[in-house]
This record gives C-alpha cells, sequence and structure tokens, in this order.
C-alpha cells in the first residue's frame, strides 16, 4: 500500500468516527471511487481497525481526565480533577463524581454491541462491505432519523442525566453500526437525541462508548493478524502512518464537533448523508447496469 493511500484513509477514518457520517462507508467508497485494491479485501478490513485503533487512542487522551474521574467514581473513589484543571476533555464539577454510574452504564451500552459482532461477524467483514446499495440506503435512513430525533428530542438531559435504559437503547443503536452507513457516532447520537439529551452529552456519551467496543475488535484483529503470521512485507509502515495520523487528526476532529455542537445544529450533516447515500445508490446502480 502507498504511503499516500495510508494517509488519506487516516484522515478519512478520523472524520467518518466522529462526524456522524459512517466511517466504514467513506473507507470503503474511498476505496471504491480511486479504484484502490491493492490489498484483498480481508486486508482492507485489517488496515481498517487499524485506523479504528488509532481513534481509539484520540478518545482515551483526549477524555483523559474524563476517563480518570468516572473509572474512579465508578469505583468508589472521590475523584480530584475539574474543568480548571484539564488542559482539554470534558471534565467538569457535575462530572467529577456525583454520578457514580456513568462508567456502569459505559459498560451496559457495550454488550449489544458485542452480542451484535459476534452473531454478525461474516456479515459484517465481507457481505456488508459489498452491498453499495445497502450503504447508500443506510446513509439516507440513519441521516433522517437522526434529524428527527433532533427536531423532536427534547434536548434538556445533561450527561450526567444519562441512566440503565439510556445505555441499553443507545448500546441497542451502536450495534447497528456494523452495516456500514448507519455510523457508530450517528446512530448513537441519534438514540441519545430520541432520549432528551442534549447534542454536546449525546455525542460526549457516544465518544466515550467508543472506547471499550473498539478496544475488543483491535485486540480480537491483532490476535488473528499474529495467529496469520503478522502483517504481510512492507505493511508495517503504512500501518504506523495510518494509526498515528488517524489519532493525532482525530483529537482535532473530537475538539471541533464538540465546539460546533454547541452553536449550531445537525442539520449540515442530515443533508449530507442523504445527497451522498442518494449518489451512492444511483452510481451503484449505474455501474451494475454497465456490467
Amino acid at each position: 500500500m502507498p504511503i499516500y493511500q495510508a494517509v488519506v484513509l487516516a484522515i478519512v477514518q478520523a472524520f467518518g468516527e466522529f462526524l456522524p457520517i459512517s466511517s466504514s462507508a467513506h473507507l470503503i467508497l474511498t476505496r471504491w471511487l480511486f479504484g484502490w485494491s491493492e490489498l484483498d479485501p480481508a486486508m482492507d478490513l485489517t488496515f481498517d481497525v487499524a485506523l479504528h485503533a488509532g481513534t481509539l487512542l484520540a478518545v482515551l487522551i483526549y477524555f483523559l481526565p474524563t476517563w480518570i474521574n468516572l473509572i474512579v467514581a465508578g469505583f468508589g473513589g472521590q475523584p480530584k480533577l475539574s474543568g480548571r484543571g484539564a488542559p482539554f476533555g470534558q471534565v467538569n464539577e457535575a462530572e467529577s463524581g456525583r454520578d457514580r454510574f456513568l462508567l456502569w452504564w459505559i459498560a451496559l451500552a457495550t454488550v449489544p454491541g458485542a452480542i451484535a459482532g459476534k452473531l454478525l461477524d461474516k456479515y459484517a467483514e465481507i457481505r456488508f462491505r459489498e452491498d453499495y446499495i445497502l450503504i447508500g440506503a443506510m446513509l439516507i435512513v440513519v441521516g433522517l432519523l437522526m434529524g428527527a430525533a433532533e427536531k423532536w428530542g427534547s434536548q434538556t438531559r445533561p450527561f450526567t442525566g444519562i441512566k440503565a435504559l439510556d445505555a441499553i437503547l443507545i448500546g441497542i443503536a451502536q450495534a447497528f453500526a456494523l452495516i456500514p452507513g448507519v455510523s457508530r457516532s450517528g446512530s448513537t447520537i441519534t438514540a441519545g437525541l430520541a432520549r432528551g439529551l442534549n447534542r454536546e452529552a449525546a455525542a460526549v456519551f457516544s465518544f466515550l462508548l467508543l472506547a471499550p467496543i473498539t478496544a475488543g475488535a483491535v485486540l480480537l484483529k491483532a490476535h488473528s493478524v499474529i495467529k496469520a503470521g503478522g502483517l504481510p512485507g512492507g505493511m508495517g509502515l503504512p500501518f504506523a502512518v495510518g494509526f498515528a495520523i488517524s489519532a493525532i487528526v482525530g483529537m482535532g476532529v473530537i475538539a471541533f464537533f464538540l465546539k460546533y455542537l454547541r452553536q449550531h445544529s445537525l442539520r449540515a450533516f442530515v443533508v449530507y448523508r442523504v445527497l451522498i447515500g442518494c449518489a451512492v445508490i444511483i452510481l451503484a446502480l449505474v455501474r451494475m447496469r454497465g456490467h
């Protein structure tokens, strides 16, 4: 894989993971549109998992103060960090330990996605990724649902107002993100808004929820790669470059998107998803007719 492809795909991953537009769909579509087929489908997926590891690192670093507080509070301690002492992230007094269940709601919300990932592993890896009409349709459908949830959701509940039922429903929404085009952040933010969370709270919970499910996927893929004898020759550098760039750009996208949500609605992303989804379906039909 040429390094420039690794760079482009890493940037696509960083934006697609944290903006509600589906990173998996955009990675697949980028390769499709540019005809990048140097790797077999299985290695493409392995590279995508490496890019997801980069965005996982972005979440761990950006939200480090919040993670520390959630873990300390979750195990009965008294968190010491506050917004004034954190260089970045979302720590504030309300998040510094008043809700000792938030860590466990994140764990609870991870369960549906983990079960779905186990049951639909092969479909997610091969069949879903090759169905461009399905990808386009999911971009449109989830975009419209996101717009409806934002319009009719109360948006009155903060991050610390999340309860067990919210976690379960948001976790179920995350499970659908196995289908490219759904978008993990898009589906979970949509579910959060439908449950009455404000935009920023829905996004923060979505980003934190990325960590356990992605860590599990990365560990499983790393194990399978090691069992298979490691990466093919010449792939070490592209993997390292992709991982590093997706992490660095990812932190910037997190900061941008959370700031954006404080002042703007999600309407632009709804429109984008619908337009891109329609374009993908039309292009897929044209190519099918051409064959």
